[in-house]
């Protein structure tokens, strides 16, 4: 078996995945369907992947963004355009020499373990531009392909009446298209706001239809970035401590969002991933954004809500999220797509099948790009033979007390399967490194050790 890795993907989690195998000294492949790098941040991105518009910016401040060893301009604005977010990992990519170890315009076709007693996988890439096929094997695999370009659809009774222009919110990119029309925006997330805001600039009516509506948080309270106002400190208080100082900075900040014209949520402040926007109260306040209810039916040049009021539509935009999707799998070996969810150790290693590792396959309330950092970081000195891994018992019970919590907080929806808080999650992952390095001396033999660092180190480097 080859003693070589594979990353899928050249993406934020892909080019930090790449520098932490690098920084260890192993010998890896990196592959990426674009002709560049920078994954959802890159603007028409040829890979097919992005999900960027032309007015987008990050929810998040540019401070809670950047990697831990390379800060953002002081020139960049609080929280940056695209363009400057693809500069950013452009620079990212050239101080730390990561191009060179990333091969562009190529796919990987297939993943599959290979059979026993051989330990790793087959891996099938596809060079875009020539066709051609080759299958390579490994000893793990890096997951990072992101979780932001399957299209989830929802479907309505009439959809395929409608005899206007639908798309979904993962090809929209600039507003020109809808001028003097009326669109309803089905979706109350961070995409679907944007979207239905950028839209009404342009736009005759835009309706914004959602089945819950969402706490709308403003990117500033007080003169702050919002996630400035979390802090390691804060995010360590108890659950209900914390959801009650989230109320009080909310009500002083914005008062009651009814009175702008959007309906209270029926369920608790941060039982559901919130909404950031520094528009949609501004223009729910004027009339240029109608909020609406769930989509009773479609009609040709209409659309019929669940309150009975009905209006007139020339577009419906869909901004009803993603699928976990991996294509390069046989639905067989791992088939997510059904209900989204993935049981990982940690959010990043499969209890299952050894060297497997997902990076960036999570939905934080902050950043991704930090995490996706360490959990790098902490494969890489997996497989370095730094750490080891808890036996397979400890990793099941660990996955199932993980995912007991987020059924306990969230709202039943497919968008929460992933979901975690930026400063518990990074303390977790922080411990996981240091206990990992703990278990080189002390493995539990009363576990499986499948997964521990006799079948995750490089041949010669094993701690157990």
């Amino acid at each position: 078996m080859s003693n070589k890795i594979c990353v899928i993907g050249a993406g934020s989690a892909g080019l930090t995945a790449v520098k932490a195998l690098k920084e260890q000294g192993l010998d890896f492949d990196c592959f990426e369907m674009g002709t560049d790098i920078g994954g959802n941040w890159r603007y028409n991105n040829n890979n097919g992947r992005s999900s960027a518009y032309a007015s987008l910016h990050i929810d998040t401040s540019k401070e809670r963004m950047q990697f831990s060893d390379l800060p953002m301009s002081d020139e960049y604005p609080n929280f940056p355009h695209h363009t400057q977010v693809l500069d950013y990992f452009e620079q990212y990519t050239a101080v730390f020499g990561l191009r060179p170890h990333i091969t562009f315009r190529t796919r990987v076709e297939h993943v599959q373990p290979l059979s026993a007693p051989q330990t790793g996988y087959a891996v099938t890439i596809k060079n875009i531009d020539t066709g051609q096929t080759e299958t390579r094997t490994y000893r793990a695999v890096l997951v990072c392909n992101g979780h932001h370009w399957h299209e989830r659809w929802p479907h309505f009774p009439g959809e395929t009446e409608f005899q206007g222009a639908m798309q979904h919110s993962h090809t929209y990119r600039k507003a020109t298209p809808f001028q003097g029309k009326n669109v309803v925006v089905v979706g109350i997330g961070n995409s679907g706001v944007d979207q239905a805001c950028d839209i009404a600039h342009v736009a005759q009516q835009v309706y914004l239809s959602t089945r819950r509506s969402a706490y709308i948080i403003p990117r500033y309270i007080m003169g702050k970035p919002t996630d400035k106002w979390v802090t390691p400190r804060n995010a360590s208080y108890p659950f209900f401590i914390t959801r009650f100082l989230y109320k009080i900075i909310l009500h002083v900040a914005v008062g009651n969002q009814e009175n702008y014209g959007v309906p209270k949520p029926k369920h608790q402040l941060l039982s559901e991933h919130p909404t950031m926007s520094a528009e949609l109260l501004n223009a729910t306040s004027r009339g240029d954004v109608i909020i609406k209810p769930n989509i009773q039916r479609i009609h040709a040049r209409q659309v019929e809500f669940e309150d009975g009021s009905i209006v007139d539509a020339d577009a419906i935009v869909y901004a009803t999220g993603y699928k976990i999707s991996f294509p390069f799998f046989d639905p067989a070996f791992l088939n997510v797509e059904k209900d989204n969810n993935i049981a990982l150790y940690r959010w990043v290693v499969h209890p299952d099948h050894a060297g497997l590792f997902f990076i960036g396959l999570i939905q934080p309330l902050g950043a991704i790009m930090p995490l996706a950092e360490v959990q790098a970081k902490w494969v890489a000195s997996l497989l370095a033979g730094e750490c080891a891994l808890p036996g397979q018992a400890t990793m099941l019970a660990e996955i199932a007390k993980d995912q007991r919590k987020i059924e306990k907080r969230y709202v039943n929806s497919a968008r929460h399967t992933i979901q975690v808080d930026f400063y518990p999650y990074l303390a977790q992952l922080q411990k996981e490194i240091v206990a990992g390095r703990a278990r080189n001396t002390a493995v539990d033999t009363a576990l499986p050790l499948n997964l521990t660092a006799t079948s995750l180190a490089p041949d010669g480097q094993t701690r157990t």
